[in-house]
């Protein structure tokens, strides 16, 4: 069974922040368990995702992309 947001929120070992830092938490604990098994690869994909579904895909292409001043 996956965990639902509640389910992080309501973790006992973040039980006792202030609201604010009990919901940065649950999205940290979130975010760990969903890439905690991806190589880098996946873990790149995932972020870059993340990133496009966030701020649009020409943006975070944009900022995603080497600058002309990169070497490797």
């Amino acid at each position: 069974m996956k965990k639902t947001y509640e389910d992080y929120y309501n973790d006992p070992d973040i039980i006792n922040e202030l609201p604010a830092m009990r919901e940065i938490h649950a999205i940290r604990l979130m975010i760990y368990d969903e890439t905690k098994d991806m190589t880098p690869a996946e873990r790149t994909a995932y972020y870059s995702g993340s990133a496009a579904r966030f701020l649009g895909k020409e943006t975070a292409d944009r900022l995603m992309a080497k600058p002309p001043y990169a070497t490797t």
